[in-house]
């Protein structure tokens, strides 16, 4: 009854290490943050800045390596 539980903390656990591991390389990731397509507005008191297109593109790769996995 309690091994679903598990499971949970678990995967919670390797998904906040995957996380982390993705914040300690972004900035090695030239690209990321930078491509076309995303929005970058500069005002006098503030910057509004929304990565559009690198969320996206993440998104599409984080939705084809679960589904591998799975699968599996």
């Amino acid at each position: 009854m309690h091994t679903w539980f598990g499971k949970i903390l678990v995967f919670t656990g390797l998904l906040i290490a995957l996380l982390g591991l993705a914040v300690w390389f972004a900035p090695k990731i030239p690209w990321l943050g930078k491509l076309p397509g995303d929005i970058r507005y500069q005002g006098e008191r503030f910057t509004l800045y929304f990565p559009l297109v690198t969320c996206l593109v993440l998104s599409i790769l984080l939705t084809i390596v679960l589904n591998l996995l799975m699968r599996r």
